[in-house]
């Protein structure tokens, strides 16, 4: 039974009500998917007088903000403005500073809830989307969308605010996973790319081969792929940690269940040759990148050659079943669970990374419901629209002024390794991963919108139509928010003015967006 939270001020023992849901709901709009993108969607929406309804297959609103991904990749940050901006600064209020990006994630949590509370949003968790005919359609509008328990969710409007693009599958707009060839956009970080980042490769020659001539867990046996080929490979996926320094807010690491250290066999060949290598006495900054928290906690995510990303088990997760998709989130748990206590407890990791390992533990007043585990994985890129515009790697260096900006992103174009590869002499490399520099750009009305012929009152603030190379800038929670903001301000517009989203004057959603403090123009 979907679990309906009216978040309308009413609050029982600091939580909002749970009362029970009819089977048919009718609103003004329906954002699928309670990422900060959609929540931003749905406040912005519901200050414009929009009845909105919040819709997540999730037990908790925030997605990756509240899930572990609590120090946030920010950009410029003169480029964050409107709604996302006074989350940013509410959280802040929250520590007595003026705006705070590095937060503990159930503080992330309790403000998006009041932010809710305040903006009388709906909020349905627990509700996902049927697997199947899961969205009816007349023509090229949604009339409706049905969750797995038979609840319908009529609505004017309707915005894919997922991670996964499955509400946008189903409307049958075009959309696209994994790489693009770098011929298809003329793009230089398209494709199979020569190694980038040394910091995230293997730092020293280690062998991927087991005793018996096998390859050892984590390592592909099929061929890299020529540079610049497209693939159906996407980046890889992981949890992202929110870990304790201080010994009284600390859980030990588990020994889950079925560990098997030998999945770790690389790691294990690797860690002491990197030591000896560097000439030094390895640190936990050698395998994890730790940012600092408020609450004495830190953000911990993949680094190096070996980390928490689970390179190349993710391929087919794009287009998967959702049975599938289980086994892919169950998996990645499995394995980062065992390298949290592999590298804790294993007597091959080198003493000084042991030791400073252990002096942290998962915070034990986080994720209280899971076991201290986050929420969700962390899926990094998934589903990608291709509407009649598609966001390039040019649109993000060459050609970043849009005559229908809806706001801006400013972070790097950043994708994570891909696959993991033996090479030719016997070594072992990590393939995919970019990081290329970029100036603020604009990111216009148009990569958020369906092809005319496919879906009219559907928008899509995450999964936009872009490339692989520049969704490596978008996917950043800052700037979903902020396209998110755009995307409310938008569905309000058609409601009012009755018209099909691909007819949303650009001039009145920038009008109404400069009047709320979004950037939309970077003055150099």
């Amino acid at each position: 039974m979907v679990r309906s939270l009216l978040l309308m001020g009413a609050v029982f023992a600091g939580s909002p009500l749970l009362i029970a849901a009819p089977k048919a709901l009718n609103f003004d709009l329906v954002v699928y998917g309670s990422t900060p993108s959609g929540i931003m969607t749905a406040l912005a929406a519901a200050r414009s007088g929009l009845k909105v309804a919040l819709v997540d297959k999730a037990p908790h609103v925030g997605g990756m903000v509240t899930s572990g991904l609590s120090y946030t990749d920010r950009g410029n940050t003169e480029t964050i403005g409107g709604i996302p901006r006074e989350f940013f600064e509410r959280v802040g209020r929250h520590y007595n500073e003026p705006v705070v990006w590095g937060f503990e994630p159930h503080v992330a949590e309790q403000v998006l809830d009041d932010m809710l509370q305040q903006a009388h949003v709906q909020v349905f968790l627990d509700a996902r989307l049927r697997e199947t005919h899961g969205v009816e359609k007349k023509g090229t509008r949604i009339l409706r969308i049905l969750t797995e328990d038979g609840s319908a969710f009529s609505a004017q409007e309707f915005v894919d605010s997922t991670y996964d693009g499955d509400l946008m599958n189903q409307a049958g707009v075009s959309n696209t996973w994994g790489r693009e060839a770098a011929s298809q956009y003329k793009e230089s970080l398209a494709g199979v790319l020569s190694t980038l980042r040394l910091d995230l490769q293997f730092r020293t020659k280690v062998s991927p081969y087991a005793a018996d001539g096998s390859l050892l867990p984590g390592v592909s046996s099929l061929p890299k792929g020529e540079l610049g080929q497209g693939d159906k490979k996407v980046p890889a996926y992981n949890f992202r940690f929110c870990f304790s320094h201080d010994k009284a807010d600390q859980v030990p690491y588990p020994r889950p269940d079925g560990y098997d250290p030998k999945q770790y066999e690389l790691l294990a060949r690797y860690l002491p040759a990197l030591e000896k290598a560097r000439g030094r006495e390895l640190q936990l900054k050698d395998v994890f990148l730790i940012e600092p928290l408020k609450g004495n906690k830190a953000d911990f995510n993949n680094m190096g050659a070996f980390s928490t990303d689970q390179i190349g088990v993710n391929w087919d997760y794009p287009a998967a079943s959702y049975k599938r998709k289980e086994e892919i989130v169950k998996a990645l748990h499995q394995y980062d669970e065992g390298l949290l206590y592999f590298i804790a407890h294993d007597p091959r990791v080198p003493a000084s990374l042991q030791k400073e390992m252990n002096e942290w533990g998962m915070a034990k007043d986080e994720f209280t419901d899971t076991g201290h585990w986050p929420w969700r994985m962390y899926v990094r890129e998934a589903r990608r629209m291709v509407s009649d515009f598609v966001f390039t790697q040019h649109d993000v260096l060459d050609d970043s002024k849009k005559p229908d900006s809806i706001g801006m992103g400013s972070y790097q174009m950043d994708s994570h390794n891909v696959q993991r590869v033996a090479t030719a002499d016997g070594g072992v490399e990590n393939e995919g991963d970019m990081y290329a520099t970029d100036d603020p750009y604009e990111i216009p009305y148009r990569a958020i919108v369906p092809k005319r012929t496919e879906a009219t009152n559907l928008l899509v603030p995450v999964c936009v139509s872009a490339s692989h190379a520049a969704y490596g800038t978008i996917r950043q929670e800052p700037v979903f928010m902020i396209v998110g903001h755009a995307t409310g301000d938008a569905a309000a517009i058609a409601v009012h003015q009755h018209v099909d989203v691909q007819d949303v004057p650009a001039s009145t959603l920038q009008t109404q967006l400069l009047a709320e403090h979004v950037v939309l123009h970077w003055h150099r």
